[in-house]
């Protein structure tokens, strides 16, 4: 008994140094023969609901889509497992039993005709595919023993899923899923999965599409079998019985294909891509641009671009790179979204809501629109008119030049580009040093997604906060680009429906959603734009060429505003009219309606306007002034040459310079007052002449030969009548108040003199080269 149990303990001691030894030498091998399992899979790209948009090839032209574990329904692990390897939860990667059984019907029949693969095995050669020898039978056992090791039963069946060949360059069960039956894995039925559970066996006779019968045939007889296991229940066998094989090689879908592209060239790693995209909104969207581009396509405008935005959580719900991707002669692969173009007028709302926090106006500030010269540059309205004196909102939803490039003046250029910096405008951000008042008529480089942006940050109350376009991307870091008040008032102008940009027939539906928008049309007519927003959307815009070509047709108002109205139409139709209420620290105030500010002893027209206390100007309304003048209303006086009697107090308007010279100019009557008593000796005070041509200290270059001239033309005040203008000191010639003269200057430097007949005075300096060409 002693002996007995002496061999007995030295026969377990024998087998667990065999085990020992040999889990020693498979963990020294593994460190010099690591099991490497990286396999490059097709990127694909979802929507937000998990639908597929879109699919990209692996390195080797293979679709090899990743199966996610959730995707492995019971259903699909069920048939798997009992088709491939009954014994997969219970064995270590080999099964002994048919290991043996194998070797047994080998050796009888003198060939190989059944195989001892278990799914671990099969995942191995998957792994590293090797000619079938016993040599390389040995090295997958060595593997699989690897797999079972470093992975769990479920990990090892996601790799042999995502692995297995379905013929052609197909493998994995997902890839054949959406291929052949235009579905993810986990929306099989029992006869879909029965069918793809036979294909890798014999991939080469069993091609679905091709012989559909046939492998019906196949399926059932597996589904048979499935039943006398009691796989699933009989109800559901009877169904996939009878459930036709409808399976063809399909097209993988290539919706959003430029933000697809993009996100690929962002993530070139990542397996599987989830997007925001709203996929009804995407293909809606899709829809629509290219339809609305072909009905234009005879006009010479070729493309359109749009990207649709949830307001509360900024995702990106459709992205339109272009028209048509598919479209090479019109430059279709272009992603127009991220091309960089001129903006037009569509960055006004933000400078008016910089100049409102600022304090420098409110919406009803009277501004004048004439014509203006900035040191040389003289802006013009888009319709080559100008309206006199004009309210800041109706500057804005008119989209008048002049008024937003004299804001722009006032508050500096600096200032809203670093406000336009902090809004991530890149090319802004690097042209910075190089832009100036052009900047708020289009002179400058914007995209459609970051105009969008910045509408947005509008509609969510003048914060600032980066898109989302995938699921998982983290939260950005907002910023406050305009107080929620001053958001609040461009909203209200931008919501305005007497207007020139308004669609025609637009407000003919009581379902159209209402919103704020605004356009823009950069020179030349190359590009047009629009963007609008309510409290649930923003959606951008833009219409043009991709080859930068021009269309005398092309307008924000005319050509982008009615396809944005129809995408909002689509998306947004018969909705709530929820809208922005007013915030707490905005109040309304009454002010003169001559002039927008707090009123004077001579107001009596008035007004109600939004204000910020504290902040907006309190500055009392002088629109009118008092003047001496005689009974007949022939002069007027001051108080040295007011005479002790005869004569009368007459109220008369307090007009700018520059509106004197634009109703001068075109003859616009307005109450001028009467001539100085030419008997006073006293030199007046008040505003002395603004000469607006010549530029100051400016270079001018004169063609001699073509008898060049340069013009002399000023700004006066409204008591004056006529001005004197002087040349290097020396009298040149008298005129009319708003008639401009032309003089041929001399080369070098020229000191050029205005007097008015009031004795006020102002000199520049110019210098002058001659040339002859």
């Amino acid at each position: 008994m002693k002996l007995s149990f002496s061999r007995y303990k030295k026969n377990v001691e024998y087998v667990t140094g065999f085990v020992v030894s040999y889990y020693m030498l498979f963990l020294f091998l593994s460190i010099f023969y690591s099991l490497k399992i990286d396999k490059d899979y097709s990127t694909i790209v979802l929507s937000r609901n998990n639908s597929l948009l879109h699919a990209f090839l692996t390195p080797d032209d293979k679709w090899r889509m990743y199966t996610e574990l959730e995707e492995i329904t019971p259903e699909l692990k069920k048939a798997i497992v009992f088709k491939e390897d009954k014994f997969f939860y219970y064995h270590t990667g080999i099964n002994p039993v048919s290991v043996v059984r194998a070797a047994i019907n080998n050796f009888r029949k003198g060939k190989r005709t059944s195989g001892a693969s278990t799914i671990t095995m099969q995942v191995a050669r998957l792994l590293e595919p090797k000619e079938r020898t016993y040599i390389n039978k040995l090295k997958e056992v060595f593997r699989a023993t690897q797999l079972e090791m470093f992975f769990s039963k479920d990990e090892i069946l996601q790799l042999y899923l995502n692995l297995v060949p379905y013929g052609s360059n197909i493998e994995g069960v997902k890839s054949a899923s959406v291929i052949y039956f235009g579905k993810m894995p986990d929306h099989l039925s029992i006869g879909e999965i029965a069918a793809l559970s036979i294909i890798p066996n014999r991939p080469a006779s069993l091609k679905l599409g091709n012989n559909n019968d046939y492998i019906v045939r196949e399926r059932n007889k597996w589904l048979t079998r499935y039943r006398k296991a009691e796989l699933f229940e009989s109800k559901y066998i009877d169904d996939a019985l009878i459930e036709p094989l409808t399976a063809s090689r399909r097209e993988i879908p290539r919706l959003a294909p430029h933000l697809c592209y993009r996100l690929k060239t962002q993530f070139p790693n990542e397996k599987i891509i989830r997007t925001t995209l709203n996929l009804e909104f995407q293909y809606k969207t899709e829809q629509i641009v290219k339809e609305y581009s072909q009905r234009h396509y005879f006009q010479n405008i070729k493309n359109a671009t749009a990207i649709i935005i949830d307001n509360p959580t900024r995702e990106v719900l459709a992205y339109i790179g272009s028209a048509d991707f598919k479209n090479d002669e019109d430059g279709g692969q272009v992603d127009g979204i991220r091309a960089v173009r001129s903006p037009g007028s569509t960055l006004k709302p933000l400078l008016y809501g910089i100049a409102i926090d600022r304090g420098a106006i409110t919406p009803k500030t009277v501004i004048t629109d004439v014509p203006v010269s900035f040191s040389g540059y003289e802006p013009e309205n888009y319709n080559e008119k100008f309206n006199g004196n004009i309210t800041i909102e109706n500057a804005l939803a008119s989209s008048l030049n002049v008024p937003a490039v004299k804001i722009l003046a006032a508050i500096s250029s600096q200032t809203m580009i670093s406000r336009l910096v902090e809004a991530n405008f890149h090319t802004i951000k690097q042209q910075k040093d190089d832009l100036g008042l052009s900047l708020v008529l289009g002179g400058c480089g914007v995209t459609l997604e970051e105009l969008t942006s910045l509408y947005c940050a509008l509609a969510n109350q003048g914060v600032y906060g980066s898109f989302k376009y995938t699921i998982d991307q983290d939260k950005k870091v907002t910023k406050l680009v305009l107080s929620k008040e001053s958001a609040f008032i461009i909203t209200e102008i931008l919501t305005q429906l007497k207007r020139p940009d308004l669609p025609v027939h637009w407000d003919n539906t009581m379902h159209t959603p209402k919103i704020a928008w605004k356009t823009g049309t950069s020179y030349g007519r190359r590009d047009a734009w629009s963007i609008g927003y309510n409290k649930n959307f923003t959606i951008g815009v833009w219409v043009g060429n991709f080859s930068g070509e021009g269309v005398p047709e092309l307008s924000g108002a005319e050509k982008a505003t009615p396809l944005l109205f129809q995408l909002f139409n689509s998306i947004d139709y018969n909705s709530p009219k929820d809208w922005y209420t007013i915030p707490d620290e905005l109040e309304m105030r009454y002010v003169c309606s001559q002039s927008g500010k707090v009123p004077g002893e001579f107001c009596t027209d008035l007004i109600i306007d939004y204000y910020l206390p504290g902040i907006s100007s309190n500055e009392t309304c002088t629109h009118l002034k008092n003047v001496f003048i005689n009974p007949d209303s022939t002069l007027s006086y001051c108080t040295s040459c007011r005479p002790e009697v005869g004569f009368i107090t007459a109220l008369y308007p307090n007009l700018v310079p520059e509106i004197i010279t634009y109703f001068e100019e075109n003859n616009i009557h307005y109450l001028k007052v009467p001539s100085h008593n030419p008997e006073c000796e006293r030199l007046l005070s008040g505003s002395k002449p603004e000469i607006t041509s010549p530029i100051h200290e400016n270079e001018y270059y004169v063609n001699v030969s073509d008898s060049m001239e340069i013009m002399l033309s000023c700004h006066t005040a409204n008591d004056v009548e006529q001005v004197f203008w002087y040349i290097n000191k020396k009298f040149y010639k008298a005129v009319r108040t708003g008639k401009n003269i032309f003089f041929t200057p001399a080369e070098g430097r020229v000191e050029i003199s205005c007097s008015d007949d009031k004795g006020r005075n102002t000199d520049i300096i110019i210098y002058v080269k001659h040339t002859s060409f």
